[in-house]
């Protein structure tokens, strides 16, 4: 069986790059990139208002942003943690369906649709964020909702909301399933493409980010199916989203060790650990995923023993994190070259932690206090900082883009990674002395000075978090209009 390191076989980027060449092949991964900055774009610009709303003394003097906190928590959590994360399956579905056809895939239609319905799903989740008169409300009653904050998918209980997450999630589906049925189609001719174990690594990463989430888009089918029909409350949501919204988790660390092993790949030489500890996490994610359905069949369906089943899968990421971040936080410091200017390297290294950090804090939570958020941003910072470097070292190379400004893509990424470890540390801090979640101003119980300077923490490093990560969506836009000529 080949690795992933055989000498008799190009680097990983050079065979991606030679099927993406093709016909569809740059055009699409371009319009999915762009779609992403936007939606990235727009949770960064949400987590502004929220910053102001928490911070202790500067919320009394933004009374608005207190007052439509949970509207504006909806759109940067949506956006930043669903949608965003979903935007770089799509380009991974996209590029391994590349790979795994040599250039030349079938069924692309699936591709054109669910382009279409993510562009209006972006739409419908943005449109009834702002609240409305009551004239405008007779007129447009389709965007007349109030925020539910339910876990892992927090919504506004409008129509065109619900329609559009429901478009969302048929998008990504079918993206899902033009690359299972591209497997299918080309398994046969696998072996004679020279991909290690039959699929490169990259593509093992779609592919089992793809099984995930058809798992996770089926869970989401059957508890609505089980719930037609009942009140509309947060109950409600919290059934319908929760074991759609773990499994969601598996298809975001497929695809965050996919951003590592690639990004490592191109920064560090030799490739700095096994393959097979990639293989190893993969497998692993996908037996996860394809466990859960059964906890349906042995648990009552949205009983305490059945959520905890869901909850308990969690542990299965501390497993893949010492498999996979250890052995690649020890190859990254011990890298006999070290190349601190490029922002490959630093996310490799940041990356990692920043996952280590959030876990270690998902050991202390209790879900009221603001500990539960600090764990998971810690968690989704660091798959977000993996995805900064996806575009900077693979989707731009691929698109044939040169980053303009390489001092400002390393600093984004050092400000980003940094900023979000402090904030998520303020949080934890003013959390365990008793700062409440998911509320702003006077409802948070700021009432000691450690839980104010927890908050005040989280304020300042979350600014400076934002600012990185404008930084970053400028980088890629201007890089994304200075195509290099062919030579």
């Amino acid at each position: 069986m080949k690795c992933e390191n055989v000498t008799d076989r190009p680097p990983l980027m050079d065979r991606l790059t030679q099927v993406m060449q093709r016909p569809g092949g740059q055009s699409w991964l371009l319009k999915w990139s762009i779609l992403g900055l936007i939606v990235i774009g727009i949770a960064g610009l949400f987590a502004l208002p929220l910053a102001f709303g928490r911070a202790p003394g500067v919320s009394d003097y933004f009374p608005w942003f207190v007052e439509n906190f949970h509207r504006f928590l909806v759109v940067h959590v949506d956006f930043s943690f669903v949608v965003f994360f979903l935007c770089i399956f799509a380009i991974a579905a996209h590029i391994t369906t590349f790979r795994l056809s040599n250039g030349e895939p079938r069924f692309m239609v699936l591709e054109y649709l669910a382009f279409r319905f993510a562009i209006m799903a972006v739409g419908g989740m943005f449109l009834p964020v702002f609240p409305i008169s009551p004239d405008l409300a007779v007129i447009f009653p389709m965007l007349v909702g109030e925020p539910v904050m339910s876990n892992y998918i927090p919504v506004l209980t409008s129509q065109l909301f619900y329609v559009s997450l429901l478009l969302l999630g048929i998008a990504m589906a079918l993206m899902a399933l033009m690359v299972i049925l591209n497997l299918l189609g080309h398994v046969g001719n696998l072996s004679k493409q020279g991909h290690g174990f039959g699929i490169d690594l990259f593509s093992l990463g779609g592919i089992t980010a793809s099984i995930a989430y058809l798992i996770a888009f089926s869970h989401f089918l059957s508890a609505w199916s089980v719930l037609n029909g009942s009140p509309i409350t947060h109950q409600f949501h919290e059934d319908l989203f929760w074991a759609g919204g773990h499994v969601l988790q598996f298809v975001n660390v497929a695809l965050l060790i996919v951003a590592w092993y690639t990004i490592a790949s191109i920064v560090l030489k030799p490739i700095p650990f096994n393959p097979m500890t990639v293989v190893l996490a993969m497998a692993i994610l996908v037996l996860g995923a394809v466990a859960t359905p059964v906890f349906s069949s042995v648990f009552e369906i949205f009983g305490g023993i059945w959520r905890q089943a869901f909850t308990d899968m969690q542990y299965l990421f501390g497993l893949i994190g010492l498999i996979v971040a250890v052995p690649l936080i020890r190859a990254v410091l011990t890298a006999p070259d070290k190349p601190w200017k490029n922002p490959g390297y630093v996310v490799i290294l940041l990356s990692p932690l920043v996952f280590g950090v959030g876990g270690i804090m998902g050991l202390f939570v209790d879900g009221q206090d603001t500990r539960t958020p600090a764990h998971y941003h810690g968690m989704i910072a660091a798959v977000t900082l993996s995805f900064m470097g996806l575009f900077y070292m693979v989707f731009l190379p691929l698109m044939k883009r040169v980053i303009n400004r390489p001092r400002l893509a390393l600093v984004s990424v050092w400000m980003f990674g940094i900023s979000q470890i402090i904030a998520s540390t303020g949080l934890f801090l003013a959390g365990g002395h008793g700062a409440q979640r998911k509320v702003a101003g006077a409802e948070q119980g700021l009432s000691t000075f450690t839980a104010k300077l927890g908050m005040g923490l989280n304020g300042g490093a979350g600014l400076f978090a934002i600012i990185g990560g404008a930084l970053f969506v400028w980088v890629v836009l201007t890089a994304l209009m200075n195509k290099q000529k062919d030579a």
